[in-house]
C-alpha cells in the first residue's frame, strides 16, 4: 500500500480528527483513511431499495400533507 504524509495540518483540524477517531474507536490513521475512502469512493445506492425504504418510512408517519392542509396553514399563519 502507498503512504501519504500530510503537512501543515491546522491544530484545530488535528484535534477534531483525534476526537472523531476516539469517538469511532479507531486510530487517527484509520479515521483519516475512513474519511478519505468515504469521500473518494462513495457507496453505491440501490435506488429501488432506497425508494422502498422511503415509502415505508412515509407510510409510518401519522398523517399526510394535503393541498387543503397546506392552504389552511397558510391562511392560519404560524404560531
Amino acid at each position: 500500500m502507498a503512504t501519504i504524509t500530510l503537512k501543515d495540518i491546522p491544530q484545530n483540524i488535528h484535534k477534531a480528527l483525534k476526537q472523531r477517531a476516539k469517538r469511532n474507536g479507531r486510530s487517527l490513521n484509520r479515521e483519516v483513511l475512513a474519511i478519505l475512502v468515504s469521500s473518494v469512493m462513495p457507496r453505491k445506492v440501490d435506488v429501488d431499495a432506497y425508494l422502498v425504504e422511503i415509502r415505508q418510512y412515509r407510510e409510518s408517519l401519522p398523517g399526510r400533507l394535503t393541498d387543503d392542509l397546506l392552504e389552511e396553514a397558510k391562511r392560519t399563519g404560524r404560531p
